[in-house]
């Protein structure tokens, strides 16, 4: 493959920002105001900022859950918008919000009655540092309340996303700037106590993070209704959630490998991480601010990502097979290149970040080496991060089940469980295994991207949708 394959021309590059910085800025600031609710939460000691760090290990479960379930029928959606389907759209969305309603349902079910139990899996004696019993309780006390946000960020999700398959991404992004301002917000009055209010800890950034959660949905279900001109598929689309059944069964066949990818995937990375806290509340700590402070880093990548879905999803459903092929092998190259950069950033600032936070030489050593692994590996990440959307836009969604939830149960949970069950070894060197195994998934992404059998448009046609 010649280099100048690999590189687009400057207004390339502008269209493909064009989707991709909105998301980018959306993302960013998202990750940003988490890293700093995450270093007022480590203010308050390494209990408190290890129970809410295992608390959002299950929120992460329902969090995936809602973004695999969407992201099956968005598949439809980008193509749809495409072709310039409205009542496709407006039938897409329908079915997000059936599936809003089910994963809320159960993951209302599940941690309202085993949030103890499941909290409990992340405790282990290890190190010298922290109380299991005190860690349970704030655990718990954090849980309780963000059940609360769970609706309004499901149905925030179904709007944002149908509104940037369409290619608005700025109003979903103006409306999670708002929140995360909120959320900053009240976190600094509730978790500390500030101007006359009570001082929550734990709680105080729970009860911030529901109320954010409310104010997003008001914005961007307001905006969206506001537009009929521009947001036409929302018009009409609650006098009834009938959606066409061969639409169904086409967005259940294409989109369940999806909603259980995720689910997998995300039950799989808690699973990981429960491998680590075997070595103590230390390696939660330090896991804790790795993955924060790596998140906000990894905004870019992840960012394009989303744009190669929407992007090569719409060539795709225009039927230009081979403009969309090359779009997506220079975003892929634009993503890896960027990463290498922002992974040289995230190792030179490794050894200042964990000194902001109130926690103990242990943990902000670990963390410390955490991030240069996590530095090192970004751009790994990158290509196979580019690699599953481009097999999701085309609807490879057993391959792409395959690919992310089958080589974390296959490759990376076999090592994490024997190396943290049957081995001494320091959570350093196993966390720095379980991360290089990221190459293997690089290389069948690779194979799998190469083969080319993504080129395809799914959408059916509108005769076919009655």
């Amino acid at each position: 493959m010649k280099l100048r394959s690999l590189i687009g021309t400057k207004s390339f590059y502008r269209a493909v920002l064009a989707i991709a910085v909105p998301v980018m800025i959306q993302n960013g600031i998202t990750q940003f105001v988490g890293v700093l609710d995450n270093l007022m939460v480590g203010r308050l000691g390494t209990e408190q900022m290890s129970g809410v760090a295992i608390a959002n290990q299950l929120i992460f479960i329902f969090n995936l859950c809602i973004f695999g379930g969407l992201s099956g029928a968005g598949i439809f959606g980008a193509q749809f918008a495409g072709k310039r389907d409205v009542d496709g759209i407006r039938n897409v969305f329908r079915f997000k919000l059936i599936v809003c309603i089910t994963v809320c349902t159960v993951c209302l079910f599940a941690l309202g009655f085993w949030s103890e139990p499941l909290i409990s899996l992340f405790l282990h004696e290890g190190s010298a540092e922290g109380d299991l019993a005190l860690t349970l309780a704030y655990g718990l006390d954090y849980t309780r309340v963000m059940l609360w946000g769970l609706v309004p960020y499901a149905l925030s999700q179904a709007y944002a996303s149908t509104l940037r398959e369409t290619g608005e991404t700025v109003r979903p992004m103006v409306a999670s700037i708002a929140a995360v301002i909120t959320n900053l917000v009240l976190n600094y009055l509730l978790i500390f106590g500030k101007f006359g209010l009570p001082a929550l800890g734990a709680a105080g950034a729970a009860i911030a993070t529901v109320i954010s959660r409310f104010v997003e949905l008001a914005l961007i279900v307001f905006w969206s209704h506001a537009h009929p001109e521009r947001t036409p598929f929302f018009l009409g689309a609650y006098r009834s959630l009938r959606v066409p059944r061969a639409l169904t069964v086409h967005i259940v066949q294409k989109g369940m490998p999806l909603l259980l990818n995720e689910a997998l995937w995300s039950m799989g990375m808690s699973l990981l991480n429960q491998c680590y806290s075997t070595r103590g509340l230390a390696a939660i700590a330090a896991v804790n601010i790795c993955s924060t402070v790596s998140q906000l880093f990894n905004v870019v990548f992840m960012s394009l990502g989303s744009s190669i879905g929407i992007v090569v999803g719409n060539l795709l459903g225009a039927g230009k097979a081979e403009e969309a092929r090359d779009t997506d092998r220079k975003m892929i190259a634009f993503s890896v290149m960027t990463c290498f950069v922002l992974g040289g950033l995230l190792a030179a600032a490794s050894g200042l970040i964990p000194e902001l936070y109130n926690t103990t030489a242990e943990v902000k050593a670990l963390a410390a080496s955490f991030l240069v692994i996590s530095a090192c590996s970004m751009p790994f990440h990158a290509f196979s991060h580019a690699c599953y959307f481009t097999l999701r836009s085309g609807g490879q969604t057993k391959i792409t089940m395959l690919f992310d939830s089958g080589y974390v149960w296959c490759i990376c949970i076999p090592a994490a469980f024997v190396l943290s069950r049957f081995t001494s070894i320091h959570i350093v060197p196993m966390f720095f295994i379980c991360t290089a195994l990221e190459i293997v998934k690089c290389i069948a992404g690779y194979l799998f991207v190469k083969s080319g059998k993504w080129v395809r448009t799914i959408v059916p046609s509108p005769a076919s949708d009655a």
